[in-house]
């Protein structure tokens, strides 16, 4: 059911919304803001919205409760859909005689139902799938549709690497061994004899164009792949001497993920493919020219060059590789090769959302009403009364300087015994009051010193979130990725609290307290004042990587999981065909290998202890022991149940879904 939505604010709209937090400029035509202040996804830009709070209220009516990940499984088939629809419009349009053979690098993403749903888009396409270790190729064989598709391995490789590749030979796949090392090429030669099984060969060229972005160091001299130019040539005489030049098939390189400057892309692209042309023209059969990845996600919608952004569209990409593959083969004499691509973030990124609810804020200004009032007042406090008392006397850097030096003053007098606590909380309630004064007095003014800007995140409220970024957005704790992130609803109300978000580990570095700004960054979030209610925010383009790259901090665990798809008959315009319950916390336990019913028994043995020496009643004990392996099946983040008071029982967990599956057919 939808609620009414909420009268807006008159000094307030969706469209202020709606430019606020910059839908328009990283939504890429997905999302937006509706008439209601709920947001909205259009997966295939067709007009078909979803009004993600629906979801939301949906899984939670299911038991899966926030943290939650939503899936938009019609997104991720249109992004298949859209990168090869771009490649096949530049072939056309620069009239180029290759093809486009695209593959998706399963380490992006290995999720069953995310590369499920890829290959199913890919036929039609003869797009394939890129492993980098072992366990990925064995899921990329046995995945694997299409006798066109490619299977391009990457990575260090051992021999039974090399079989499990060789194997897909056999099966008639066109499964490509990249050489990575000089050594892996020996290694090939070696088992593809024991086999009996003729290899598709690649060769990774250690390009000296420079990479742009966070993974630069992907190239040049000291990168940790490739072949530079003279082991190139040591490798083509080995195969020379193998009798294998027919099986040298592909040039590949890769300058990184998220390039965010075209132009590294063009350069790159061009040193490759006089590497490949001067491979064919020593007499290799070649056909295919691989230019890796790096292929970004606008994360902050300012179409730059900066590194959460890329100044250039999927299109222009597209054209710039068959452009430019096209003129070097041409000059050269040489015919131009089948393309590939290993785009992964660009496929992923946008189809996953993190749906995170806040349930309490930490305010440092919580008793700026409330001033410490000292039996005896100290006189470093009637200096900060008379600095927020007296505002016009001085200028507001001279106030704000006086008032961070009586602040060390009562520090340092309470450090030496001098200063009571009572004139201590004084002196800090005051502190806090005249900042906020001067923060006020900023937003009116132009030019504001730059010490007093800092002012707004200093006073920043900190709102607490159930989740834990290291398990669900890694990539900002360890790369400082930045995320679009917004409320869910409530936009149609005045956002006016300043707030970093922090999550629920014992960790300090568990929190967000950097945001896309059109401009810059910037260190505060504005978003809507806690009522009681259940308050949602969104973290999108969360499907490249973080699924997997999330570690078991503090043992939380895997996050609940919905998978959405478009459905005209639906009274919402969705279903969700599949839900994924989050983790127990029996089942992660059990990954630091505990035994959880051991675990029970130490209690139980605990318990009875107790109940011997008459610290627990019988009864207390039995009811002690039931709700300790009760909490065993519980998820392992928090339960909020906003309707229970503070002196209520915990209630045990309803029990959550198990997986479904009930999909109806793809839109």
């Amino acid at each position: 059911m939808k609620s009414k939505p909420a009268p807006a604010a008159p000094d307030w709209s969706t469209e202020k919304s709606e430019e606020l937090y910059g839908f328009k400029r990283w939504g890429a035509g997905h999302f937006g803001v509706g008439p209601d202040g709920c947001v909205t996804v259009q997966p295939l830009s067709d007009g078909r919205s979803i009004r993600i709070m629906d979801v939301v209220d949906e899984a939670v009516s299911m038991g899966l409760k926030a943290p939650l990940v939503i899936r938009f499984q019609d997104l991720l088939r249109h992004r298949v859909e859209k990168l090869n629809a771009v490649f096949a419009q530049a072939i056309k349009e620069e009239g180029y005689k290759g093809s486009y053979r695209g593959v998706f690098p399963i380490k992006v993403n290995q999720l069953r139902e995310v590369v499920e749903e890829i290959v199913g888009a890919s036929k039609g396409f003869n797009y394939g799938l890129e492993a980098g270790s072992k366990p990925e190729l064995m899921i990329a064989l046995a995945m694997h549709e299409g006798s066109n598709a490619l299977i391009v391995c990457n990575g260090y490789k051992d021999y039974d690497f090399i079989r499990i590749a060789l194997l897909g030979r056999k099966l008639g796949k066109k499964v490509i061994i990249v050489v990575e090392q000089l050594a892996e090429l020996d290694d090939i030669i070696r088992v593809s004899e024991e086999v009996g099984v003729k290899p598709l060969i690649g060769f990774r060229a250690k390009l000296q164009t420079r990479g742009e972005g966070k993974w630069s160091s992907s190239t040049g001299d000291n990168a940790k792949f490739g072949l530079n130019t003279a082991e190139i040539l040591f490798a083509c005489e080995k195969l020379r001497k193998a009798k294998l030049t027919s099986a040298l098939r592909l040039v590949h390189f890769h300058i990184g993920s998220q390039v965010p400057n075209i132009l590294t892309i063009k350069n790159a692209v061009i040193e490759a493919s006089r590497f490949y042309c001067q491979l064919s023209k020593m007499g290799f059969p070649m056909g295919y020219l691989d230019v890796g990845g790096g292929l970004g996600i606008d994360y902050d919608g300012s179409r730059t060059n900066y590194e959460s952004s890329m100044n250039y569209s999927m299109a222009e990409y597209a054209r710039d590789v068959v452009s430019n593959v096209r003129d070097i083969c041409d000059s050269m004499g040489v015919a131009v090769p089948d393309l590939v691509s290993e785009s992964g973030r660009a496929i992923v990124a946008p189809h996953a959302m993190l749906v995170v609810e806040v349930f309490e804020r930490i305010n440092k200004r919580e008793t700026l009403g409330v001033q410490h009032q000292p039996k005896e007042k100290h006189k470093v406090v009637h200096d900060l009364e008379s600095l927020l008392r007296n505002k016009s006397r001085l200028g507001k850097l001279e106030r704000f300087h006086d008032a961070v030096q009586k602040k060390e003053e009562a520090l340092s007098l309470f450090n030496l015994g001098y200063l009571d606590l009572e004139n201590r909380a004084a002196a800090e309630s005051i502190y806090w009051q005249i900042c906020e004064q001067i923060a006020q007095e900023n937003r009116d003014a132009g030019y504001v010193p730059e010490e007093l800007r800092e002012l707004d995140r200093l006073l920043a409220d900190q709102y607490v979130c159930n989740f834990s970024v290291f398990q669900s957005l890694l990539d900002h704790w360890a790369l400082k990725q930045l995320f679009p992130i917004t409320p869910l609803h409530r936009l149609d109300e005045n956002p006016a609290v300043n707030a970093t978000l922090v999550d629920i580990t014992c960790d300090s570095d568990g929190k967000i307290g950097t945001f896309i700004d059109l401009q810059d960054t910037k260190d505060y979030l504005q978003l809507h004042p806690l009522n009681g209610k259940p308050y949602y925010l969104g973290i999108y383009l969360t499907g490249a990587y973080q699924d997997i790259m999330g570690d078991l901090h503090n043992l939380f665990g895997r996050v609940n999981e919905v998978h959405v798809f478009l459905e005209d008959d639906e009274p919402n315009g969705y279903y969700i065909e599949d839900t994924l319950a989050g983790v127990r916390m029996n089942e992660v336990i059990e990954t630091v290998q505990y035994q959880w019913e051991e675990l029970c028994r130490r209690i139980k043995s605990q318990i009875d202890a107790a109940t011997k020496k008459d610290l627990v009643k019988p009864r207390e004990g039995i009811r002690l022991l039931e709700f300790y392996e009760s909490q065993m099946l519980a998820k392992t983040y928090l339960n909020i149940d906003r309707t229970a008071t503070s002196d209520d029982e915990e209630a045990p967990p309803p029990p959550a879904p198990k997986s479904s599956r009930r999909r109806k057919s793809a839109s």
